[in-house]
Parts: C-alpha cells; structure tokens; sequence
C-alpha cells in the first residue's frame, strides 16, 4: 500500500495546528510546507520556533523551500521533527547540507523541482531516506500537476529500484494513480484531503490507489 502524507500549506500556525488536529486519527505522518519567499514567489508559515510548542502524536516531516540552505538546515532541528526535506537547487553543496542533517539524527529527503533534471538526485539515491519530485512549482497551493513528472519518476525507480520516492504537487485519484504506477512510493497531498467532505473518506482512496 502506498504511503499517504497530508501535505500542510498554511499561512500562520494556528491554521498549521487545525490541519493537524484534522489528519491525526488517519495517518502517522504529516507534511509541513514551509516558505520564507527567498526561493518562493509567495511566503507561508515559516517560523521555526513555533514548533517548540507543537503538541501532535504524528511524525513530522518538514519540507523546507528555503534559499541558502548551507546554513539555514541547523534553524529546523528540532526533537519533534523527524525528517526534513530540502531542495537539491537550494544549497550550494547540497552533499554538506545533506551530511549535516544526517549528523543531526534527523531523517533526509532531498527534492527537486519540476524543471530539475532528475539526475541532479543522483548523488543521493543510495545515501538518502527519500527523494523528492515536485509535479508543481514549490511554494503555492492548489497547483496543477505536470504530467511529464511521470517520466521522471519512470527514470528515478529504474535507476534505483529501492529508493523511496516521495511526489507532491496537484495530487488526486487520478494523478496519484499515475504516480504510482510510474513507481512512486509516497504521495503527499494538500487540496485533495482538505478540501473534501470527508478527510478520512480521501485520505483512503488514496491509500488504496
């Protein structure tokens, strides 16, 4: 069964901490967006220390769309995180960044966006705890999904046939379906689940793609 990650976009931390309350009897992770508009267009939730007071059974995994970070990984270590996800195009050496992380105890993805090569990951399928392909532009909500994506995960899964591949972007029955059968492992969804009538209802169709 595919992994389902409720993805949260959310403009401050009250609305962060709604959303969770929502997920938290269906899954056992939850995917925290995070935009500070140095490598976004837009900005959402992005302060760091609100998470010092985040009460939440949920594993929390971090996807951070942050510009320079060399140096910015070190502000996001926290005991309640338990996976951050950075972008491959937003460090300088994105290996260093990827070491530290590592060095911090904390699980790592590393992500691209859409018009990244996937051969950027390369150098991390055998080290990293996922990769990670945006099917839409990072930071806003509610995007279209890309489906030349697809070939993309097509060339990931062939390439390293046990890395875990983690898809976030305009994700619903029918791109998640596609998703998974180009080889995804996990599908991160935002607008699908919060803006159904029944959270639980869609979180397991997905499940069950």
């Amino acid at each position: 069964m595919i992994e389902i990650i409720p993805a949260i976009n959310a403009e401050n931390f009250e609305e962060v901490k709604n959303k969770i309350k929502l997920v938290e009897p269906y899954v056992k992770r939850v995917h925290l967006d995070v935009a500070d508009g140095t490598f976004t267009p837009n900005t959402i939730w992005h302060n760091a220390a609100d998470l010092l007071t985040l009460e939440t059974p949920l594993m929390i995994e971090l996807h951070l769309m942050v510009a320079d970070m060399d140096t910015r990984w070190k502000d996001w270590i926290f005991p309640n995180v338990r996976r951050i996800i950075f972008h491959e195009e937003a460090a300088h050496d994105p290996m260093l960044v990827f070491e530290k992380i590592k060095e911090a105890e904390k699980e790592v993805g590393v992500a691209i966006r859409p018009e990244t090569k996937w051969q950027k990951l390369a150098p991390f399928l055998e080290k990293a705890d996922l990769v990670q392909t945006l099917a839409v532009p990072p930071g806003q909500a509610g995007q279209a999904f890309r489906p030349e994506i697809l070939e993309k995960i097509r060339h990931i899964r062939e390439a390293a046939p046990k890395v875990i591949i983690e898809v976030d972007g305009g994700i619903n029955l029918e791109t998640g379906r596609e998703c998974a059968k180009a080889g995804a492992s996990i599908l991160v969804s935002a607008n699908y689940i919060f803006g159904s009538k029944n959270i639980e209802e869609a979180i397991n169709s997905l499940k069950n793609l």
